[in-house]
């Protein structure tokens, strides 16, 4: 059977509503440790898109792979350096391994688990519109992944703040609407979506900010003194005004959401899931 990355839970038929606690109450079980080793991490997610890339694999297949990678080497310590065999019975104990440091959860519940029923919360009318803002929010989720910094966040806290990122692009007027909608989520701590909601909006912004500068970088003097005896200087104008609304974004929207979600803080007790 396929596995679908927004239906985790076998045998579930998708938004049936009695689905929705199991998922909240078993993702703690399928988060990586706080510990591991960064640079076997960063070592291994370029051998799996190396992987995913010269075989035309979808990319929801090396997220899964990444899921599993940070689960598993944030609980198992692994052997020096040495000499491998890659035989038959070498692969089969690394298998079973991986396996037994997983417990055997290979259905991993992600930020993706999620984003179903979080859209479902917005009440968005237009099948076109709901079709942008998942798109949108699943681009920025599958971009966490490599932030090292939003690990530690459960995957609905994600996915909130990924919807809160994508709605704020895409729908800036029905902005407010749907920030009320998740702080008002009983399923939502509000203070950790603050926090990893600015995680995700540096990460989203550097990324804006990487194009920016090179385009930037390509006016050299020559450049611009032509340009500005050109009939383009407007779109310069318009150029600069736009890099500094995009870079104060930012803060804009940490105010917004920290001015609902300040006086709503939801209490979780501490789990330690490994």
């Amino acid at each position: 059977m396929e596995f679908d990355l927004e239906n985790p839970l076998t045998g579930i038929v998708e938004h049936q509503p009695d689905t929705i606690p199991s998922l909240f109450t078993s993702e703690l079980d399928h988060m990586p440790c706080k510990d591991f080793n960064i640079s076997i991490r960063l070592e291994s997610i370029s051998l799996i898109l190396h992987a995913q890339y010269s075989g035309n694999l979808d990319r929801s297949v090396a997220y899964l792979a990444i899921n599993y990678l940070d689960r598993f080497i944030s609980k198992q310590k692994l052997p020096g350096e040495e000499q491998f065999i890659f035989d038959s019975q070498t692969i089969e104990r690394a298998e079973l391994m991986i396996l037994g440091a997983l417990k055997w959860r290979m259905r991993s519940i992600t930020p993706f688990s999620f984003i179903h029923f979080f859209l479902s919360l917005f009440k968005l009318q237009d099948p076109l519109l709901q079709h942008a803002l998942k798109a949108r929010a699943s681009d920025i989720i599958y971009k966490s992944q490599h932030e090292i910094k939003l690990l530690k966040f459960r995957p609905s806290i994600v996915t909130a703040s990924a919807l809160l990122e994508a709605s704020h692009e895409l729908f800036p007027l029905q902005f407010s609407s749907f920030r009320n909608t998740i702080c008002s989520c009983s399923y939502v701590n509000n203070e950790k979506l603050m926090e990893c909601g600015d995680v995700m909006n540096d990460m989203v912004m550097d990324g804006y900010d990487s194009v920016i500068e090179n385009v930037s970088s390509s006016h050299t003097p020559v450049n611009v003194l032509d340009q500005h005896w050109s009939s383009s200087e407007s779109d310069m104008t318009t150029s600069t005004v736009t890099t500094g609304c995009m870079r104060s974004e930012r803060d804009l929207k940490r105010r917004k959401i920290s001015d609902f979600c300040g006086n709503k803080t939801f209490q979780f007790s501490q789990i330690q899931h490994c």
